[in-house]
């Protein structure tokens, strides 16, 4: 369960900026919309909201990128470069680290796990622990120091050859999984349930689709989600075998060949019903290849397919950029009551996801406090608010008086009046238009 992620001089963000799926006190609509593990609870889904260029991708970048970093952090060399790449339209910015830091629930317990880095070295990593009571620290790093607390669960023996081992480019985290230490397996597994897809390019995760087709038991909920979804088919059909020398082109480059090998190809064709001379429909269907005969939407739909079901039926943690891209709004409406419904969502999936899909503020069953804002601030760094934090001033009684969103508010409405920011200010390029035109008549 993720609970917060925070970034800190990266891209287009500046200064410290938290995304939150902390459950704003008082707010009572949609309570089914908090999941629990243990004594801590968190939000099913969150959508992030702002005009292009804003940030909102950068921030979903960051959260790939810690994971990535986490992963192959013990596996790089020595030279390996960091991927550093800091905000820079403010004096002294690219002198200072990046930050990173996620809190979340694994076994049933709260971790807030980070650190800072800069193009060639890890500057400070820690990790802390919260069962009932406060926060522990079970390590804490400064540089080539690291402190470990006897509250990390683990082999002293291995620690302390995770500790030698840990060069300046690389985690002390990652090292200590790659030995085998027992807590900091448990915190790359809980790694491993986060999901990221950038929404422009799902190309890619059509192969998770496939990997869950070979699954038993799988092949049936494929079928009835792609059905429930209104792709106009009756379902699809896989055909796969697996890639042998024969099977691969001899122009290909060797080093292509050798990847290709032992890997496998797959088709995938999309079932139809047809009809009778009368228009009824008639027992037999047909078949074609889903690729060259279903639309980009369909694509897209059944590239999503996988990563959704995947996550819905395992409780991962799905983060999807431009969920709306090629998907028509009841479909992307659909996805989202699915991480939002009890039933659908037994073992509390989430979902984080950016759009400018506004019909959802008006249609989907989002709390004030689902609902985040991405914004530009006047020295162009990316900032979030949260829409369960906007404040009105009204005079009452010749007294300024503090009133927060009501649930009920047409967001939808208010958004597309720019009341809560976070939308393009276009300059009236009309205008100009209408001046040059009228400047070229004058002369």
């Amino acid at each position: 369960m993720l609970v917060e992620f925070s970034v800190t001089n990266y891209r287009s963000i500046g200064d410290k900026q938290t995304l939150s799926l902390l459950p704003t006190p008082k707010q009572k609509e949609y309570s089914e919309n908090i999941i629990s593990e243990n004594q801590f609870s968190a939000l099913n889904a969150i959508a992030i909201y702002g005009s292009n260029a804003s940030g909102k991708s950068n921030l979903i970048m960051c959260i790939s990128l810690m994971d990535a970093i986490v992963h192959l952090s013990a596996r790089s060399s020595s030279t390996t470069k960091l991927p550093y790449d800091p905000f820079r339209l403010r004096e002294g910015y690219n002198e200072k680290p990046t930050e990173l830091e996620i809190v979340f629930v694994a076994d049933g317990k709260r971790y807030r796990y980070g650190f800072s880095y800069t193009q060639t070295a890890i500057t400070q990593e820690w990790l802390y622990r919260k069962n009932i009571g406060r926060e522990v620290p079970l390590f804490i790093r400064e540089n080539d120091i690291i402190d470990v607390r006897s509250g990390f669960l683990g082999s002293k023996k291995l620690i302390d050859i995770a500790i030698e081992a840990t060069r300046n480019n690389a985690l002390f985290l990652s090292q200590c999984d790659a030995l085998n230490v027992e807590e900091a397996k448990t915190i790359i597994a809980w790694f491993n349930s986060l999901y990221v897809i950038n929404g422009l390019n799902t190309e890619k995760f059509e192969s998770t689709t496939v990997e869950l087709w070979q699954q038993e038991g799988y092949r049936e909920k494929i079928n009835q989600y792609l059905s429930a979804i209104a792709l106009d088919i009756q379902g699809i059909d896989i055909s796969i075998k697996d890639i042998d020398e024969k099977n691969v082109p001899d122009n290909l480059p060797k080093s292509i060949q050798e990847r290709l090998i032992g890997g496998v190809q797959y088709n995938v064709q999309s079932i139809h019903r047809t009809y009778s001379s009368n228009s009824f429909p008639a027992e037999n269907t047909i078949l074609w290849d889903f690729d060259n005969y279903e639309s980009e939407g369909s694509k897209k739909a059944l590239q999503l397919t996988g990563p959704i079901l995947k996550a819905l039926l395992n409780g991962e943690i799905l983060i999807i950029d431009e969920i709306d891209a090629k998907l028509h709004p009841i479909m992307t409406l659909n996805i989202i009551d699915m991480f939002l419904d009890e039933v659908c969502n037994p073992k509390h999936a989430q979902l984080i996801f950016a759009t400018h899909d506004t019909n959802l503020l008006s249609y989907s069953k989002l709390r004030r406090d689902q609902i985040c804002f991405a914004e530009k601030n006047k020295w162009e760094s990316t900032e979030l608010f949260s829409l369960s934090d906007f404040v009105y001033f009204n005079e009452r009684n010749g007294k300024l008086t503090e009133e927060r969103e009501r649930w009920e508010t047409n967001k939808e409405k208010r958004y597309m009046e720019g009341r809560y920011g976070a939308i393009p200010m276009l300059g009236d390029f009309k205008k100009q238009i209408h001046r040059m035109l009228w400047q070229e008549r004058g002369n």
